[in-house]
């Protein structure tokens, strides 16, 4: 008791999750003997039991004056600093724990010793030992706790559906709309979850509802959590991690361990094209599947980089987070940017910049060494096209780019050599993707198409051929070009 008497500085009481009895001997005695306390909510249970003679304030009427919660905490930390400066110093108690969902008291500890003012936490029972027993839940079998505001204003929940979820500070309707929309974008619309009301204190209820209720709850308020179980592991990255991992382990699929960088080439290409043809057909169930398949390469490549010492998965996604936020600073910073034209010469500056102060990069470097010579050559043509015309390489309208095309067509005319020919066509091509490029076209894609076209109607003369029990060799071109011209009718062309 004489140690905490001849405490000054900074005390920060923890009032615990509810009711008094749950207040500790520790917090109970201190303020038994402090003159007052500031509280940083009146809206609290344990209020109501304080002697009469403890003078209480409370910061209550600051969350009135600003509309961000930033701006109420910041002026909250600075008032128990200043009070805390005093001869008497200040008791500051908090709901529940000190360092338990409590943004005030980690700054106010930090800025403290800054300044050289003491700090002495008098711990209390967090919301969250109620809370697991309310829901009988042991937050060791995979449980991660999360901030309701925090997540509200996320597009996608910031961790693994294969764990659950203890979300807190759910106090109103609107912030469980906020969360609602964002554990959406993951969890089904009637996936079930449960409500903790006043865990810790007589009103304590536990409310059992589908997803996309809970903005619909009449039992809301400022102690409010919402538990999301976990979903299934096959949701998660993280359990498919495992499974890569688990195959390529010594006990792991005899086929999956011998399976090298080099040899997993062809079938990344495979993948990529099956979900292409996926894209193709606007199947988005196939797509789906292919979109698995080609994350199933990405994760082995990962797998055996990681077992290489290469690099990790983690890593990867390190790489790629912190290149897609450079790469944007109009969306993540503070450039204006008028359309999608300005983003890219935006985009090409940014990798510039990166060119240049790459220390491995050799002075002759060029913007065009990042498009892969692996490429599809339709696809490679129109990417280095565009690449150069993003720093200025272009014409200003379409009718040169259309006498380009004429041009090369009469440069193969008058070819002679089977080498001039070869050469000569090559630019043609060139010059015919510059121009699907000008109309705001993907050539692989409008090839790709023609190509889906060309098998639809041969397939069609085939189909006819063999109905009339005649072999293609023995048709005339004239008779397949009559069976040509009603594939495309029955096309609606």
């Amino acid at each position: 008791m004489e140690e905490m008497k001849r405490h000054t500085g900074i005390t920060i009481v923890g009032l615990g999750p509810g009711k008094p009895e749950l207040l500790t001997r520790e917090a109970w005695e201190w303020l038994g003997q402090v003159k007052e306390v500031h509280l940083r909510t009146r809206l609290h249970p344990t209020v109501s039991a304080f002697t009469k003679n403890l003078q209480v304030y409370s910061f209550d009427e600051i969350y009135q004056s600003h509309e961000d919660f930033k701006e109420v905490y910041e002026e909250i930390v600075e008032q128990i600093l200043e009070l805390g400066k005093r001869p008497e110093g200040v008791t500051y108690a908090v709901p529940g724990h000190p360092m338990v969902a409590e943004a005030t008291c980690p700054e106010i500890i930090n800025r403290a010793q800054l300044a050289g003012i003491p700090v002495r936490i008098i711990e209390g029972v967090s919301f969250l030992g109620p809370s697991f027993t309310a829901l009988q839940l042991d937050p060791f079998n995979n449980l991660v706790l999360v901030d309701a505001l925090e997540l509200g204003s996320l597009h996608m929940p910031p961790f693994p559906p294969g764990v659950g979820a203890l979300i807190a500070q759910i106090y109103s309707r609107f912030v469980a709309a906020e969360v609602k929309m964002t554990l959406s974008e993951v969890y089904p619309d009637e996936y079930p979850v449960r409500f903790v009301h006043n865990a810790g204190d007589d009103e304590q209820q536990i409310e059992d509802m589908p997803l996309y209720a809970i903005d619909r709850s009449l039992h809301i308020g400022l102690r409010s959590a919402l538990y999301v179980p976990p979903l299934s592991e096959d949701y998660s990255f993280e359990g498919f991690q495992e499974i890569i991992a688990r195959l390529r382990a010594p006990d792991g699929c005899p086929w999956d361990r011998k399976q090298t960088h080099l040899s997993l080439r062809r079938y990344m290409v495979e993948e990529m094209y099956e979900a292409l043809d996926a894209l193709d057909d606007q199947d988005a169930t196939r797509l789906r599947e292919e979109l698995g398949d080609l994350l199933l390469q990405i994760l082995l490549h990962a797998q055996i980089a990681a077992e290489e010492g290469e690099f990790t998965m983690a890593e990867v996604l390190q790489s790629i987070n912190q290149k897609i936020v450079r790469r944007h600073p109009h969306v993540f910073g503070d450039v204006h940017v008028e359309n999608a034209d300005d983003v890219l010469v935006e985009w090409e500056r940014i990798k510039a910049d990166e060119r240049e102060s790459e220390p491995t990069r050799e002075e002759t470097s060029s913007l065009l060494d990042s498009v892969p010579i692996s490429m599809p050559a339709l696809s490679q043509a129109q990417e280095l096209q565009d690449r150069a015309a993003r720093v200025g390489f272009d014409w200003s309208t379409i009718q040169p780019v259309l006498d380009k095309v004429l041009e090369e067509v009469d440069e193969f005319q008058h070819a002679e050599q089977p080498e001039q020919k070869a050469g000569e066509l090559g630019d043609l091509l060139f010059a015919v993707v510059n121009l699907v490029r000008w109309n705001k076209t993907d050539a692989e894609s409008a090839l790709r198409e023609t190509n889906k076209r060309f098998r639809h109607r041969f397939a069609f003369i085939e189909r006819t051929a063999a109905v009339k029990r005649r072999n293609l060799s023995d048709m005339t071109l004239a008779e397949m070009d009559e069976l040509w011209e009603q594939a495309k009718d029955e096309e609606g062309e």
